[in-house]
């Protein structure tokens, strides 16, 4: 992996035999032009690298305690899965990040679709991670805090059976209590994050702070994402933009209605790996 931006001292801008700039990225003289964005001689990272590249920034007087990334991946294309799974159009590399992302994160937000769909399971403990998370004052490992107006989900599965915290259930006032009963017996812990049936974006992430996970990451789906950016609760964005083309007509990373005025978001920083692109990307 190598990093394209932001330009560190680690990034290499000299032309090198081993790894030599574009040919249209080089002057006359045989100079890399733009070459602070160039790389040369990438290793593969280790998990605290990754991990340092995608720490949780620290709060600055004022702003919101909690912190809500999303993590996605998409292809070229627009496609955010493949026959109704992202696993198709990510990678070895796509999983490590992945991967480390949940261990940064006291608390996985998804959507209770996305848990049907990829097969869901307990988050798990990471002996590589484990000093980090002592250190931040976390658990052994992230909740799992689940999206469902209707509660419709399988309480026989390790997600609620077998994990190492207590799922969560993020729901509205108004879901049937025989469902809640259900799923408290099945050893999750249900919040109560809006009104009526469904799950006001806002009110869940206060609750979840409430509950002292203020380092959040949410894994989609689509429709999840869609409701967070619309309610305008997305602090960051880390996409992996897929070196692939599906056409088809699978479902974009956000879903449901558009905002009124797009939502700009800054890229923080730029990593590249065997063509696919890990973006950075946080609120203006």
């Amino acid at each position: 992996m190598r990093r394209l931006f932001p330009v560190t001292d680690e990034t290499v801008t000299d032309r090198t035999a081993a790894d030599p700039a574009p040919a249209d990225l080089a002057d006359e003289g045989g100079v890399a032009r733009g070459a602070q964005g160039w790389s040369p001689g990438g290793h593969e990272w280790s998990l605290d690298e990754i991990a340092d590249a995608y720490a949780y920034p620290e709060p600055r007087p004022g702003e919101p305690v909690a912190w809500l990334r999303a993590n996605m991946v998409s292809t070229l294309d627009g496609a955010a899965q493949h026959d109704g799974r992202s696993q198709p159009i990510s990678s070895a590399t796509d999983m490590r990040v992945f991967g480390t992302l949940r261990a940064l994160a006291d608390v996985v937000i998804v959507g209770a679709e996305t848990v049907r769909q990829e097969q869901y399971r307990p988050a798990r403990a990471r002996a590589e991670f484990a000093e980090r998370r002592e250190a931040a004052g976390q658990g052994v490992a992230p909740a799992i805090a689940i999206v469902s107006a209707g509660l419709d989900l399988d309480f026989s599965l390790p997600l609620f059976t077998a994990p190492l915290v207590p799922t969560l259930i993020l729901t509205g006032a108004a879901a049937a209590p025989d469902r809640v009963a259900a799923a408290e017996k099945a050893g999750a812990r249900v919040v109560t994050a809006g009104d009526g049936m469904g799950v006001e974006p806002a009110r869940a992430v206060r609750a979840l702070a409430g509950l002292g996970h203020t380092r959040l990451l949410t894994e989609g789906g689509p429709r999840l994402l869609g409701q967070l950016v619309a309610a305008g609760v997305l602090d960051e964005l880390c996409l992996t933009v897929s070196p692939m083309l599906t056409a088809g007509g699978a479902q974009r990373i956000a879903g449901g209605p558009a905002v009124a005025v797009p939502q700009r978001f800054a890229l923080v920083s730029l990593l590249e790996e065997d063509g696919f692109l890990y973006s950075r990307y946080g609120r203006v």
